[in-house]
C-alpha cells in the first residue's frame, strides 16, 4: 500500500469505512427490471465542482442531507450500467470466477442502495443508514481492478486485448466517479456537524482546526509535497531490490497549489516514478537525478499548451488526446452496452480561468524501446512472460518484482503489479477532471512525461 504522506495526514475518509463492523446494512433483492431500469438513466458526469458545492466541513444537517440525496441521485444508474456492461461480455469471460465475482458484488451493491432508491433522505437516521451502505459499497469494491485484471488475463484466449481494452477503458473510468462520489460523501459526512456533536468523544470524527480539505478534494493540494511522499515511497523499495535509489530534483515553482483529489495525484505520480526510477536504475544512470519541474498552469488554454505541446512533439495519436475539453468517454459517461450514446458532445466542468499545474518527470533511463512505444496504453501489456503471468495469476509470485508492490491505493492493490495497468490506468486518473498524461522519449537517453492537471477553481 502506498504510504500516505503530510498531505493526507488529516484526510477523515477512512474513518467510517475502516470501522471493526458496520451497522448491518439494509438490502432489497435486485430484479432485472430494476436493472434495465437504472441503466435507462442517464449518467451524470462528475465535475470537481460538483464535490465541493455543499460546503466546507463541518457540514450543516441541511447540507449533509443535500450531499446524501445528490450521492443517491448518481449511484444506483451507475452500478446498474456496470452491471449490464459486464453481461455484455462473452459468456465465457463472464463465467471466468473472478470476472463473475466482480459482477455479484456490483448486484449486491446496487441491493444495498435500492432501499433508498424510490425516496429522499430526510433525516439524521436515515442518512447514517445510508452512508453505512456507501461505506460497504467502497468496501466491497476497493479491490476490483486487481480481480478483473486477473480474470480477463485468465480468460484472454477468449477475448481480444482490443475488447478487453474497450471495455476496461469505459468501466475504470466509470468506476472512478462511483467510488470517489460514494468516498465524497463518507468524508463530509464524517466532518459534519451534527455527527461531531453527537460523536464528542469520538476522535474519528475530529478533523483539526484550519483543514484543507472539502471531503476528499484538498483546496490546497501541493504536488511538490506529494512528489517527496511517492519518492520516499519508490526510493525504499529500489533500495530494497537493488541496493540503490535514484533522487527526485524538484524545479520549477514547488509552491504551486491546486484544488484536487490527492488519492489521485498520488497513484499518478506513484506509477510514473517508479517507471522512471526503474529505467534509470537499469540503465545504470542512477546517479543522475530525476528531475521534476513543476509549472503552474493559470488556465484552460495553458494546460492545454503545456500538454498538447508534448503530445505533437511525440507521435500523434499514440500518447495522449489534446486537452480541449473533458469528453464523455473520459469520465466513462459513455457506455457503448447500455446502448447509444451521445459521443461527440464533451464536458467543461470548469471555468476558463481555473488554475491547473503541468507535471514534467524527465529521467535518464534509456528512453523507451520503439517495439513498445505503440502499446504503452493497453490495458494488460506487460513485458512479464508467460510463466510470470501464470504465477502472478495463481497469486505467486510475491518476489517477482520488488518494486510492484507500491502499485496500490486508488489502483486497487499490490496485486496489480505486472500486469501492465499501471500506466493506462494513472492516465484514466489524469484525464477524468480534464488532465492528461504525454510521453516524449528519446531512445538511448531518456524520457520526459508530462502530467497536466486541473484544480476545481475558486471555492
Amino acid at each position: 500500500m502506498i504510504s500516505r504522506g503530510a498531505g493526507l495526514r488529516h484526510h477523515p475518509l477512512r474513518a467510517l469505512v475502516t470501522r471493526p463492523a458496520l451497522r448491518h446494512v439494509q438490502t432489497k433483492a435486485v430484479t432485472d427490471g430494476d436493472i434495465a431500469r437504472f441503466a435507462s438513466q442517464p449518467l451524470h458526469p462528475l465535475t470537481l465542482a460538483d464535490l465541493c458545492k455543499h460546503g466546507r466541513p463541518p457540514l450543516s444537517e441541511e447540507s449533509l442531507l443535500h450531499s446524501a440525496n445528490f450521492t443517491l441521485s448518481i449511484l444506483p444508474s451507475r452500478l446498474a450500467h456496470r452491471i449490464q456492461s459486464l453481461r455484455n461480455l462473452p459468456y465465457i469471460v463472464v463465467a471466468n470466477p473472478n470476472v463473475n465475482k466482480i459482477h455479484g458484488n456490483y448486484v449486491h451493491s446496487l441491493s444495498t442502495i435500492m432501499p433508498y432508491a424510490e425516496k429522499r433522505i430526510e433525516t439524521l437516521e436515515d442518512e447514517v443508514k445510508f452512508t453505512d451502505a456507501v461505506a460497504e459499497l467502497v468496501q466491497t469494491h476497493s479491490n476490483t481492478i486487481a480481480v478483473l485484471a486477473k480474470g480477463f488475463l485468465e480468460a484472454r484466449k477468449y477475448i481480444s486485448a482490443k475488447q478487453v481494452t474497450d471495455f476496461l477503458d469505459e468501466h475504470l473510468r466509470a468506476r472512478i466517479g462511483t467510488r470517489l462520489i460514494a468516498e465524497q460523501h463518507i468524508a463530509l459526512h464524517v466532518s459534519s456537524q451534527p455527527h461531531k456533536e453527537a460523536n464528542k468523544n469520538d476522535s474519528q470524527y475530529h478533523a483539526p482546526d484550519g483543514s484543507t480539505y472539502i471531503g476528499v478534494v484538498d483546496t490546497a493540494l501541493k504536488a511538490a509535497s506529494l512528489i517527496r511522499t511517492c519518492e520516499n515511497t519508490v526510493g525504499e523499495i529500489c533500495e530494497l531490490k537493488y541496493g540503490v535509489r535514484p533522487t527526485v530534483k524538484i524545479i520549477g515553482q514547488p509552491e504551486t497549489t491546486i484544488a484536487h483529489v490527492p488519492m489521485h495525484i498520488e497513484y499518478v505520480l506513484t506509477e510514473l516514478l517508479k517507471n522512471s526510477f526503474r529505467a534509470t536504475i537499469e540503465a545504470g544512470m542512477e546517479r543522475e537525478p530525476v528531475e521534476v519541474t513543476i509549472a503552474p498552469s493559470a488556465s484552460e488554454t495553458q494546460a492545454a499548451a503545456a500538454l498538447n505541446t508534448a503530445t505533437e512533439s511525440a507521435k500523434p495519436g499514440k500518447v495522449s488526446k489534446k486537452l480541449a475539453a473533458v469528453s464523455n468517454r473520459d469520465q466513462g459517461f459513455v457506455d457503448l452496452s447500455a446502448g447509444p450514446n451521445d459521443t461527440n458532445s464533451n464536458i467543461r466542468p470548469l471555468a476558463q480561468s481555473t488554475p491547473g499545474v503541468t507535471i514534467r518527470i524527465r529521467d535518464r533511463g534509456g528512453g523507451i524501446s520503439p517495439d513498445v512505444y505503440d502499446k504503452l496504453w493497453n490495458y494488460g501489456f506487460t513485458t512479464f512472460n508467460e510463466d510470470e503471468i501464470q504465477e502472478k495469476v495463481s497469486g505467486g509470485g510475491q518476489g517477482v518484482m520488488a518494486l510492484d508492490v507500491i502499485s496500490g491505493g486508488a489502483g486497487g492493490g499490490s496485486s496489480l503489479a505486472g500486469l501492465g495497468y499501471g500506466l493506462p490506468l494513472g492516465r484514466a486518473y489524469a484525464e477524468y477532471f480534464g488532465g492528461g498524461i504525454a510521453v516524449q522519449s528519446l531512445w538511448g537517453w531518456g524520457t520526459d512525461v508530462y502530467l497536466s492537471l486541473r484544480g476545481v477553481g475558486k471555492i
